[in-house]
């Protein structure tokens, strides 16, 4: 299954989508977000996705209430955002943490939706996406199969099947032996829909990982400076390493290629080097019946395969045939 977002498709055969998590590592300056904006761009992403709440419509808890409350943007915020991204080109999306969130993204034409994973279990918020009839990306971080299969049938229930499944472990920073990779594998033999992962910790190293497992997207934290204040900017990776990440991540494409096999332009060389021929283990005389015993197998792979060394036997020369000569089909009858 592959989905369209915008330009690009999503799903096997296709390159890997990028996505740049800038989240709420703007701390609320919608001239930081821009600048993420801007160097999403440069970096080559596909896509830069951040996140769209007002902390009083999601979050009761007083530990954390301030932390978010510093880093909203408001609503017109992110219309001048969405434009600017449109300006500069690269796919603009964002996970909503309210239905009054998701209404005012579907205003501004987003062409997907990021449900997160705290919010899997959120049916509401979930069908009232799904209404919307855009593809939506669903973080299954904390969630098992059950809980997954749920919120794949309600956003199913709206007739929207254009769904995203991301593999992810809700840990900041994900500890390595908690990463569980395997589970991605588990999620592309349960669902026929694009999957991938969604990284939470400090390096470059597990994205790649993903990668080479044939992730369909990955979603990478983003920040302009690890130093920067916030919650998030020390787990997620800077301009330059975001950079190399992708130019690896187009590397291992690369190197996975496609599923079949076959001869590759650079082994011609060594094919012809490296394989045999039949070649005359002594001189023939022209007009005489080719037994097998005057046949040898030799390098290079110049004339006749020795798989059709059987239909040599019995063939007469039509022509003087040398000591070492490869034979070639125009030398008997």
């Amino acid at each position: 299954m592959k989905i369209k977002i915008s330009k690009k498709q999503i799903g096997d055969n296709c390159p890997t989508f990028v996505v740049a998590e800038a989240g709420i590592n703007h701390n609320g300056s919608l001239k930081i977000a821009k600048k993420m904006v801007d160097q999403a761009k440069i970096i080559g992403v596909d896509a830069i996705k951040f996140q769209t709440f007002k902390t009083e419509e999601f979050n009761s808890n007083e530990k954390y209430f301030k932390i978010f409350k510093n880093a909203e943007l408001r609503y017109d915020e992110f219309e001048e955002l969405s434009d600017y991204a449109k300006s500069k080109e690269i796919i603009f999306f964002s996970t909503p943490f309210s239905e009054k969130s998701a209404d005012v993204l579907y205003k501004l034409k987003v062409p997907m939706f990021k449900i997160a994973s705290g919010d899997i279990t959120h049916a509401p918020l979930l069908k009232h996406i799904a209404s919307m009839k855009k593809p939506i990306i669903i973080s299954t971080g904390m969630s098992n199969l059950k809980e997954i299969k749920n919120a794949i049938c309600n956003v199913k229930s709206k007739k929207n099947n254009k769904i995203i499944l991301m593999h992810s472990v809700s840990a900041y920073p994900t500890p390595y032996n908690e990463v569980n990779m395997m589970a991605m594998n588990l999620l592309k033999e349960k669902f026929s829909y694009p999957i991938g992962y969604s990284d939470n910790g400090p390096g470059v190293l597990i994205p790649q990982i993903a990668a080479s497992l044939g992730a369909n997207i990955i979603e990478k934290h983003f920040t302009l400076d690890k130093k920067m204040k916030g919650p998030d900017q020390a787990l997620s990776i800077n301009p330059k390493e975001f950079q190399e990440l992708v130019i690896k991540i187009r590397e291992i494409e690369q190197i996975l290629g496609k599923k079949n096999k076959r001869s590759q332009p650079s082994e011609q060389e060594t094919k012809m080097a490296a394989r045999r021929s039949i070649v005359a283990n002594h001189i023939i005389p022209k007009g005489t019946k080719i037994s097998k015993n005057m046949l040898s197998i030799k390098r290079p792979a110049t004339g006749i395969s020795p798989s059709k060394l059987n239909s040599i036997v019995g063939k007469n020369a039509k022509k003087r045939i040398s000591f070492n000569q490869t034979i070639k089909w125009d030398d008997i009858s």
